[in-house]
Parts: C-alpha cells; sequence; structure tokens
C-alpha cells in the first residue's frame, strides 16, 4: 500500500524508536564499509605473502572495490529512489556480507579479486541510501544532530579501520592470516539485514531518475581499459597492446560525452549531467576531487609497503604509526567545517593543500634522513602535518563544490562527485605501478629490499607533493566563500549522494 503519511502516524514514542534503530543500523552499514576499505591497505603485505599475489592483483584489490564502487554510486542511489531505499539497502547489505565470505574464503589471489569487485558493486548498492533513509526518515530540523552523529562515524571509521586490520592480521585468529578482516563483517552484515528489514521504513522518491545503464557501461568500459594496462604494463614490458588500450579509453570517453549528450534531451536522466560543468566552480572541484582521489589511492598503498616490507614493520606496528594521522584527520575536518570555513572560505581549502604538500616533503626528507632505521615517533611530525592539511580538504570541499549549483540539480552533482573521487582513486592505485614499483627492481636480494623501498616511497611522494601543488592551484577556481554560506551563515542542505533531485519530501511507502 502506498501513502504520503509521514513518520508522525502512530505511536510517537514507538516511531521515535524505531527511526533512531534505523538509523543506527545504516550508521553501522557505512561504518563497514569506510573500515572496509582502510582495513585491507594494512593487510595487503600479508595478503601478498600469504596468498602469493602478484604486484598486479595486489592493486586490483584494493582498485577493483574503487572501479565497482564508483561505477555503481549513480545508478544504486537511482535504484533505491525508483525501486525503494529499504530494500536496495537490504539488497546492498547482504550482497556485501556474501561478498565478504567470499573474499574471506577465497581459494587464490583470482578469486579474491573477483570477491572484491563483486564487494565495491555490493557497497554501489548499499552506500547510496544510507543518507536517503536519513533524509527520509528524520524531519528537517533534526538531520544537523544525524548528520553530525554520521560524520563522528566517518572519523571513527578512519581511526579504527587501519588498527582493527592490523590486530585482526597480527593475532592470526585460527590460523586464518589475513582472512578475518572480511569474516568480521559477517555477524555484523547479518544482524544488520535482520534489523534493517524489521526497523527500516521503506520510502521512494516521487519523480525518480530513469537509469542509465549504457552510460555505466561506457564508464567501467573507459576505465577499465585505462587501468588494466596501468597495472599489468610493467610485469609484461609495457607491450603495445597496453597503450592501444589506454587510447582507446579516450575514444570511450568521448562516446560517453555524445551519449550522455542525446540522454539529456531524450529523457533528461543521463548518468553524468554535463551541463552542471559550465558552472566554473563545480568542473574546477570535479578535477580537485579526481585529482585528490589520484593522491590519496597513490599515498595509502604505497605507504603501507614502505612500512611493511621495506621497513620490515608488522601490521600492528604500521597500524599504530598511523593513528596520529588519523586523529589530525579528525580534528581538523570538525574545526574546519565549525569555525574556519565560515571566516575564511576557500581559503581554508588551500591551506589544507599547502599543509599536506609540506608534509608530504617533510616525509621525503625524513625517509632520505633516517633510511631504513627510522623510528614511528620521527614520522609522527609529517603524518600529523598531512593529517591537519587532509582535514581541512575533505570535510569542507563537497560544499565548496556545490555552493554555486542550481538546487534543483545538487542530487545529481553530489553524486557525481563521490564517483569522480572514486574513480580518482581507483586510478591512483593503478598509477602505484608506475611511480612506485617501476622503481623498485625485480630481483632485489634481502639485504636491497629496504633501500629499494625506501627510495620508492620517495619517488611516489615526489608525485604526490606535485599533485598537492595543482589541487591549490586548481582550488583558485572554487568560490572565495560557499554561496549561501555567505548568506545565512550555514552550509547548504545538499540531497543524499547518488540520489535524484527530489522536488519534496520522499514518499514513503507503508
Amino acid at each position: 500500500m502506498t501513502s504520503t503519511e509521514t513518520l508522525g502516524a502512530g505511536s510517537a514514542g514507538t516511531t521515535d524508536r524505531r527511526r533512531w534503530f534505523a538509523l543506527a543500523i545504516v550508521m553501522t552499514a557505512a561504518f563497514m564499509d569506510l573500515v572496509d576499505v582502510t582495513i585491507v591497505n594494512i593487510a595487503i603485505p600479508s595478503i601478498q605473502r600469504d596468498a602469493r599475489a602478484s604486484v598486479s592483483q595486489i592493486q586490483w584489490i584494493t582498485a577493483g572495490y574503487a572501479l565497482a564502487f564508483a561505477a555503481g554510486l549513480i545508478t544504486g542511489g537511482r535504484l533505491g529512489d525508483i525501486h525503494g531505499r529499504k530494500r536496495l539497502f537490504l539488497i546492498g547489505i547482504g550482497g556485501f556480507t556474501l561478498a565478504s565470505a567470499l573474499c574471506g574464503f577465497a581459494a587464490n589471489p583470482e578469486m579474491l579479486v573477483a570477491s572484491r569487485i563483486l564487494q565495491g558493486a555490493m557497497a554501489a548498492m548499499m552506500v547510496p541510501q544510507v543518507l536517503s533513509i536519513v533524509h527520509a526518515t528524520f524531519p528537517a530540523h533534526e538531520r544537523g544532530k544525524v548528520f553530525g552523529l554520521f560524520g563522528a562515524i566517518v572519523g571513527l571509521g578512519a581511526v579504527s579501520g587501519p588498527l582493527l586490520g592490523a590486530l585482526l592480521t597480527e593475532w592470526n585468529l585460527f590460523g586464518l592470516e589475513w582472512r578475518p578482516i572480511f569474516l568480521i563483517n559477517l555477524p555484523v552484515g547479518i544482524a544488520a539485514l535482520f534489523l534493517g528489514s524489521r526497523y527500516i521504513t521503506e520510502s521512494k522518491a516521487p519523480r525518480a531518475l530513469k537509469l542509465d545503464l549504457v552510460g555505466v557501461a561506457l564508464v567501467t568500459l573507459g576505465l577499465t581499459m585505462l587501468l588494466y594496462p596501468l597495472t599489468r604494463g610493467r610485469e609484461l614490458g609495457w607491450p603495445l597492446w597496453g597503450h592501444v588500450s589506454m587510447a582507446g579509453a579516450l575514444v570511450v570517453f568521448a562516446a560517453l560525452v555524445m551519449y550522455e549528450r542525446r540522454k539529456a534531451v531524450r529523457d533528461g536522466s543521463p548518468l553524468v549531467e554535463l551541463s552542471l560543468f559550465r558552472v566554473k566552480s563545480f568542473a574546477a572541484g570535479i578535477a580537485v576531487q579526481t585529482v585528490f582521489g589520484v593522491a590519496l589511492g597513490v599515498f595509502f598503498l604505497v605507504w603501507t609497503l614502505y612500512m611493511q616490507i621495506g621497513l620490515g614493520w608488522s601490521p600492528l606496528r604500521a597500524g599504530l604509526t598511523g593513528v596520529p594521522f588519523s586523529i589530525a584527520v579528525s580534528t581538523a575536518a570538525g574545526l574546519s567545517v565549525q569555525q574556519l570555513v565560515p571566516r575564511f572560505g576557500r581559503r581554508v581549502l588551500q591551506a589544507g593543500a599547502l599543509l599536506m604538500a609540506a608534509g608530504v616533503l617533510l616525509y621525503i626528507w625524513e625517509s632520505g634522513r633516517y633510511g631504513t632505521s627510522i623510528a614511528s615517533w620521527q614520522m609522527a611530525l609529517p603524518l600529523v602535518v598531512m593529517g591537519v592539511g587532509m582535514g581541512l580538504i575533505v570535510a569542507p570541499l563537497t560544499d565548496a563544490v556545490l555552493s554555486e549549483v542550481p538546487r534543483e540539480h545538487a542530487g545529481s552533482a553530489s553524486g557525481l562527485i563521490n564517483t569522480v573521487q572514486q574513480m580518482g582513486n581507483a586510478l591512483g592505485l593503478g598509477l602505484v605501478s608506475v611511480v612506485f614499483f617501476g622503481e623498485i627492481g625485480d630481483r632485489l636480494t634481502p639485504v636491497q629490499v629496504g633501500p629499494a623501498f625506501v627510495n620508492a616511497f620517495q619517488h611516489a611522494l615526489g608525485w604526490v607533493a606535485g599533485v598537492m601543488g595543482a589541487i591549490f592551484l586548481l582550488m583558485f577556481a572554487l568560490p572565495k566563500r560557499p554561496a549561501q554560506q555567505a548568506e545565512d551563515g550555514h552550509a547548504p542542505d545538499v540531497p543524499a549522494a547518488g540520489s535524484a533531485e527530489r522536488a519534496g519530501e520522499p514518499e514513503l511507502v507503508g
């Protein structure tokens, strides 16, 4: 039965309990996704050693997830708008839990890569529903408190992911090595599936955009044609087909643009709303998000390989070393949104880019000075500087990018922002073969491993510093101060990422 009744119908106390239970469930799912991204990085060296994965396979364990997540994110949001957010959330979390089991019991690296791609695709079904369910469940005056909780969950995920991954890998539970980092999702996912079916209220968009499966196929094909040669090229001696594939990716992206223009004219529901790129600040912001994703994709994978293989540290020591970075990111993110950006606007984001570049350069200097004898405490200063810089960027960037976008396109724009960040992350993970492994010889003696990884780490970080400089320049195209903030001192109310634009309150289905 379809109805437009709000959640206020029925007992107020019962309704209140149900919606807070629903919030806890969707926040748990969001936490699972956040932790799953960070938890895998710290276990990559253990996976490589235990599963005997090649260099390209360990890249695809992380990049495959990001690619599938990026390709399906907007479509996942639209499917929820069309068929119901609760239904898609339950499908997503059920599939995510199944994919986690397949990852945990993977018999070989190929199965693990395939399972990670499935896991990313299921996350793309699940994650867009989280904020959509919040919008449908809570009135506007309560959403600020709810989104504050969401920010705290994001911060907790950033801090706990690497530590949890390190502990689970270090403990080697039941002799399973790295596998518990995936298997831990099973009881959480099963509980969320059962409780979600009971407590989450179904909702749909009154006027949902149509699917654009051709657009999804073109995006996926283009990115795969670009990423696969990047990850395999060095191992295979950069064959001709790899160069042809990367050049062909540009042709596919050109075809995507032409198709999306026709799709917009035909039914007004393209995967990528090209008219948004006429807004200079949005176009620049998309470039910033993409390039920022590239930098993070390169840094985090290279960093864990440097500490665990190059320096020979345990997963637990590597995880603990990253704690100052995570705390700095969370602290600076809160300060930037609440106090700094309302007062200083765009300059806060640019200061963040410069701080990140400074932290990276300091890390390069310390790595060169101390070599393989560097200690965890000596890394603390560059990591804190980098963390503060990253925190100043990540929290306010979306609002800055969206501030001049017409309100009726905010849903499409926010979905595209999240998509390109994941695409940039996948591209950065693919580039690790070029900027890191390309500096390491194929046959190293045990004595040569440490110095080779230190040198490759410095080379990769040089690229990251250059990217942060480019981001600083691109940020000049962002508005000096988000438009709505300048008017009333508040951040704009942005629709859920990946969901369609909404002309009114979502339709609730009883």
